[in-house]
């Protein structure tokens, strides 16, 4: 028999979510205490630590045998697990591709690669028909919706990798695709004038802790001009569902793209 980890911090949300999908739950003894989903974690899991502080010796504290933490966001707390001689593996997910290697490395992880497999077609499906059904919208009105995904505002923040692919995938064109291909978010800060010279057709808001307010953004100098301001298409995705790496921003996040371009 395989010797698998039998007790698992989790330190991001989306390996929680991958790990219940898999039934595989049993093995989590503690998590961040930003994990949203599943809901049902936050009152069945003890939570060890925040996102990038706590005491690392509540996570001691759990006698894990493998801990899972996310980017160089979680460096220092991994630094300091494996020092202390936990087994750390560390994830890193900026794509789409990305997402779904997470999920099978998981399965491989705890011995459920056939689970794992399966949730990872089931989403792989979900991405094919959302891009028939792209194809068929592009047949119909011979364009792509110019879309302008605003992470921050403060200072603003253009999307990260995995959203660009989703706009893309679900048939809109991502005005920052290039910047979004760049893992740090000082390389995704456009100036207002940036996105004035832009002029999306559609502002998507995914203000990470906080709601997005189009009527802030309406009120910026000279963006009055842009088309998705003066056509009132300004639309929310919740960060906790398209900003979060795992299986949610696939299922959820990428039919929310497809209903706004749809509008």
């Amino acid at each position: 028999m395989p010797r698998l980890p039998q007790r698992i911090v989790c330190l991001t949300t989306e390996t929680v979510e991958v790990l219940y999908a898999l039934g595989e739950q049993d093995r989590i003894v503690g998590i961040s205490g930003y994990t949203v989903r599943p809901p049902e974690a936050r009152k069945e899991k003890p939570k060890v630590f925040a996102f990038t502080t706590g005491d690392i010796d509540k996570i001691l504290a759990t006698q894990p045998d493998l801990v899972l933490t996310f980017s160089d966001l979680q460096s220092e707390i991994s630094r300091d697990l494996i020092k202390a001689g936990v087994p750390v593996y560390a994830f890193n997910m900026r794509s789409v591709d990305d997402i779904l290697g997470m999920i099978e490395t998981i399965g491989r992880l705890v011995g459920a690669q056939d689970k794992a497999l399966a949730i990872v077609a089931g989403l792989e499906a979900q991405i094919a028909q959302a891009r028939a059904i792209a194809a068929e919208r592009l047949a119909k009105t011979g364009k792509k919706p110019r879309v302008y995904f605003e992470e921050w505002d403060e200072p603003l923040i253009s999307g990260i990798r995995w959203a660009s692919e989703l706009i893309e995938i679900a048939g809109g064109e991502d005005v920052f695709a290039e910047q979004a291909r760049s893992p740090l978010a000082k390389d995704r800060r456009p100036s207002a004038e940036d996105v004035i010279a832009a002029a999306p057709d559609i502002i998507i808001g995914s203000w990470c802790g906080k709601h997005f307010r189009p009527e802030r953004v309406a009120a910026r100098p000279g963006w009055q001009e842009i088309p998705a301001v003066n056509n009132g298409k300004m639309h929310e995705i919740k960060s906790a569902v398209i900003l979060t790496p795992g299986p949610v921003a696939i299922s959820e996040g990428l039919p929310q793209l497809l209903e706004i371009f749809d509008l």
